[in-house]
């Protein structure tokens, strides 16, 4: 199985690859193990079936070629780390390799990589005016000309705000969208409900997220529970590292602490150019950092 600080929820993969239709407008879902995809396509209807066999023909063999790295997945990025064989590997190690002044391994990346993979595969079929892969709420994204695409922004697991609905168009170079937060699929080090990530890549935004997520915290404070990771699950790339498993309600001066300590980090990746706009959610308080496109509430 695959689990981690970034990864798929941890479900054994027992059977190999399988494509269903959903409810929702028939869109292509793609399914082994802990990865569960779903592609949403626009072009002609030759287009769009092309395409979606070019997206199956790539899934195959993929989480095989993942577990066959996994040691070298769940090491600590940064000097002396091999460097993996297999091409979505290869994109996780990368994608994290900018952070390795702080504590990451590249499984951080992996499910925004495994959607960046399917979507390079799929969107070489001519004509499609339009594809995201879903890969369980980490996106890659690509528009063709005029086109926009409309997310939303969620506060958290559990919260009653309502989320902000954020518009892309095709010249804003955001290709991956990517959200962690301790109540997410993986484990955080950190306390925030929800931490969203535009970026140029599903990868990218998928280590941003992590890394941001990991930051919006109160060290010390009894007012969060942790546990060792693996305790949590035992076969966790975190370790012995404390990942947060419960946060009292905090007063307004401890959300807006550990807010600025999540957007200072934000502004840092954005500085390295490994962000564009990144969205921050705790306890009903919420921050934006970086260049936002067009948002409003949904109603």
């Amino acid at each position: 199985m695959i689990s981690g600080s970034g990864a798929n929820r941890a479900v054994p993969a027992r059977e190999g690859p399988w494509a269903s239709r959903g409810a929702d407008r028939g869109r292509l879902r793609l399914t082994h193990g802990p990865i569960d995809v779903i592609l949403d396509l626009a072009g002609p209807q030759a287009t769009v079936a092309a395409a979606e066999r070019r997206a199956a023909r790539a899934f195959e063999g993929l989480l095989e070629a993942l577990v066959a790295e996994l040691a070298i997945l769940r090491a600590p990025a940064g000097p002396g780390q091999p460097l993996p064989e297999g091409p979505v590997a290869r994109a996780m190690t990368a994608a994290v390799a900018p952070f390795a002044a702080w504590f990451v391994t590249p499984m951080a990346a992996v499910a925004g990589a495994v959607a960046d993979h399917l979507l390079a595969a799929l969107w070489a079929e001519p004509g499609l005016t339009r594809a995201a892969v879903n890969n369980g709420g980490d996106i890659a994204l690509r528009l063709g000309a005029g086109e926009r695409y409309r997310i939303g922004i969620s506060s958290g697991p559990q919260t009653a705000s309502r989320p902000a609905l954020i518009k892309i168009g095709a010249g804003d170079g955001i290709g991956g969208i990517a959200t962690s937060g301790w109540r997410g699929r993986s484990h955080s080090l950190g306390i925030a409900n929800a931490v969203t990530v535009l970026a140029a890549t599903a990868a990218e935004a998928d280590a941003a997220a992590t890394m941001i997520a990991n930051a919006v915290d109160l060290p010390g404070s009894a007012r969060v529970t942790r546990r060792r990771a693996r305790a949590v699950a035992p076969d966790s790339d975190l370790g012995d590292r404390l990942v947060t498993v419960a946060v009292a309600a905090l007063s307004a001066d401890e959300r807006a602490q550990a807010l600025d300590a999540g957007a200072a980090r934000a502004r840092a990746v954005i500085a390295m150019g490994r962000a564009r706009a990144v969205f921050l959610a705790l306890q009903g308080d919420s921050r934006a950092v970086g260049k936002v496109t067009e948002t409003r509430e949904v109603p």
